[in-house]
């Protein structure tokens, strides 16, 4: 990609009405543009870090055997009425309209009971099971308040895993190797170091829940962590009862801001038993479904990326989900052409380079590499050619380096 051919811009302006770093950063560097409160498009570059952000997750959940699919936003009443969802009371973020003949439909916030009543078409006998289905899904949340950028969205993309099991046992392992592919998604996420598995409450899913908290100062809860045993847990459930359950004391416990980034809610068979979701098992009798719900916020992970990952000058970007891994500059008249040589060299290698032909101050081309946030500048000048020389910068640390031809193609792989 040259940047003379990207639609969007570089902006110096932090824009109106974002108080969120997230955001700040960006709609600035234009991955970003904001269409109201808690609702962003996300521009080919943005687009570029959320698929890279997908394929991770994909990877993960396909290893633990997740089968991928796609629902439907749009929502039928019936559907969420069996489990008493449907109703505000129970489930206050509903975004609801109306078709044509007065059917009332809702746009979904989840899938739990929308997946159900597919899986009910195919499930019938222990034979059939186990089974995980997930996929990549906008989800609609009818929010109070949506002030934290993508971190918080009213219109955000999720990924929802949902297994089924035929007894407990099963379903307790599959659980645990989920909790497993998380991390592992977080550790290629570039932030496993600061992401905690919390006990939580579960809201308007069940009672309770595991939650997976990243340390972050812009996010919306405290949990309280006992670094020592590597045990996190949410206020809301931070009881005398569960922290004995735990064999942890309240004076031991240090409160962090943190960002909720996954969450994973063990139903059991009650959602099973709502919905008469069951299956003959191997004796011939009537048996429910343990059933389990994993989610991960694919919009919000990356919100909680910039927060983490920036600095003064702009975003910096883990290399495993930058949306380019080289920005090359090009400066001076005579640089042109071996700059134009080395892009095509570069990307004939499938490295993923942003290429800044402009025709601006190199200035300019240096402050939107470091706002935009790519791993690696790479720039050919004049002056340097002349030395058969290019100067290789690094973003997360500042690190330049003078290298030939050949050794900045090692570097880069």
């Amino acid at each position: 990609m040259r940047v003379s051919e990207l639609f969007t811009k570089t902006s110096k302006n932090i824009p109106a009405g974002e108080v969120a770093k997230n955001a700040q950063l960006l709609i600035r560097a234009g991955f970003i543009s904001k269409v109201m409160s808690g609702v962003y498009i996300y521009t080919p570059l943005g687009l570029r870090v959320l698929e890279k952000i997908k394929q991770i997750v994909r990877e993960e959940m396909n290893m633990v055997g997740g089968q991928e699919l796609i629902m439907s936003s749009l929502q039928k009443k019936e559907t969420w009425a069996i489990t008493k969802r449907w109703d505000d009371d129970v489930v206050d973020m509903w975004f609801k309209s109306r078709l044509k003949d007065s059917t009332e439909v809702g746009f979904a916030w989840s899938h739990e009971e929308a997946i159900i009543e597919m899986l009910k078409q195919y499930l019938e006998s222990y034979k059939d099971l186990p089974i995980s289905v997930y996929q990549f899904q906008t989800k609609f949340r009818n929010e109070l308040r949506s002030k934290s950028g993508i971190m918080r969205g009213r219109e955000f993309i999720m990924k929802d895993m949902y297994s089924c099991s035929l007894d407990k046992e099963h379903h307790d392992k599959l659980y645990d190797n989920v909790i497993e592919a998380y991390n592992r998604v977080f550790d290629r996420l570039g932030i496993g170091d600061d992401t905690y598995i919390t006990f939580a409450a579960g809201g308007a899913f069940t009672q309770f829940s595991h939650e997976f908290q990243t340390i972050c100062d812009a996010g919306e809860d405290t949990i309280y962590l006992h670094r020592a045993k590597n045990i996190a847990i949410n206020g809301e459930v931070m009881d005398d009862e569960n922290l004995a359950k735990l064999g942890i004391n309240r004076d031991e416990l240090e409160p962090v801001k943190t960002a909720e980034v996954g969450n994973i809610f063990n139903f059991g068979t009650k959602k099973s038993e709502d919905t008469d979701f069951s299956f003959t098992n191997i004796d011939g009798k009537k048996q429910y479904v343990y059933f389990g719900s994993y989610g991960i916020g694919i919009t919000r992970v990356m919100g909680v990326i910039v927060e983490k990952f920036s600095d003064e000058k702009g975003i910096i970007w883990p290399e495993s989900i930058a949306p380019f891994k080289v920005y090359l500059v090009r400066i001076g008249e005579n640089a042109a052409t071996k700059a134009d040589e080395l892009y095509k060299e570069l990307t004939s290698r499938g490295i993923e380079v942003l290429y800044d032909d402009r025709d601006v101050h190199a200035g300019q081309k240096f402050a939107d590499s470091e706002l935009i946030g790519l791993p690696v500048r790479v720039t050919v000048s004049d002056r340097l050619l002349e030395q058969n020389q290019y100067e290789v910068t690094d973003r997360k640390n500042g690190a330049k380096n003078l290298l030939t031809h050949e050794q900045l193609l090692d570097k880069l792989g």
